[in-house]
């Protein structure tokens, strides 16, 4: 890679970096060229220049934020036995990172649900793919839960993906809004009493 390529990259990497803060904070429908000019010290046409339109740069900022959040939540519980070991792990994982401090806790696709629920456009459909996409990850490892005995027979997997998404929700409102430093310890002991309801009667405790 010659000096050129790798200053490229990397003006395009602070470039993402600071709209990601920027979203975390204020909302992805809140990003700017202008705005995130200001906070780079890049000019507008140099931001233009490399990300493109405003929507482009929108998706590139959830692209970032996938690859953030799967390499937090999703990739450290690959070595874990499929079924329950994993879905625990990916659970605790993603409470634990919803209930940390700064904007680390911050989930563009909740924020976003709430921006664009109610819009229509290529940002909602986007932050609806991402939602059906770790939707369907969570179908999958409920699946091979139930599948490996772990889980009872007669699981419906959307009602347990509802009720995790509904008790990520509820972190991310009492973290973020009212700022409730035991927030996460709560969702942990919800999650450990939800995931109790459905456990096999020959899975190991």
């Amino acid at each position: 890679m010659d000096n050129l390529t790798a200053k490229s990259e990397a003006t395009y990497a602070a470039i993402i970096n600071a709209a990601l803060d920027m979203a975390a904070a204020e909302g992805i429908g809140k990003l700017s060229l202008g705005e995130l000019a200001k906070r780079t010290g890049i000019s507008k046409s140099g931001v233009f220049s490399r990300v493109g339109s405003l929507e482009a740069l929108q998706t590139a900022v959830l692209d970032e934020f996938d690859r953030r959040f799967v390499t937090a939540v999703f990739v450290p519980t690959l070595e874990l036995p499929r079924g329950l070991p994993r879905l625990n792990a990916q659970i605790t994982n993603w409470l634990t990172r919803a209930s940390g401090p700064g904007l680390d806790s911050s989930c563009l696709y909740i924020a976003g649900a709430f921006e664009f629920d109610d819009q229509t456009g290529p940002v909602r459909d986007r932050i609806e793919q991402g939602t059906q996409a770790w939707r369907a990850s969570l179908r999958k490892t409920i699946l091979q839960a139930v599948e490996a005995g772990h889980l009872r027979p007669d699981t419906d997997p959307e009602q347990l993906v509802h009720e995790i998404y509904s008790l990520v929700v509820g972190l991310v409102h009492d973290t973020r809004l009212l700022r409730d430093g035991q927030a996460g310890k709560r969702a942990l002991r919800a999650w450990n009493r939800l995931i109790s309801t459905y456990r096999s009667l020959n899975a190991e405790a």
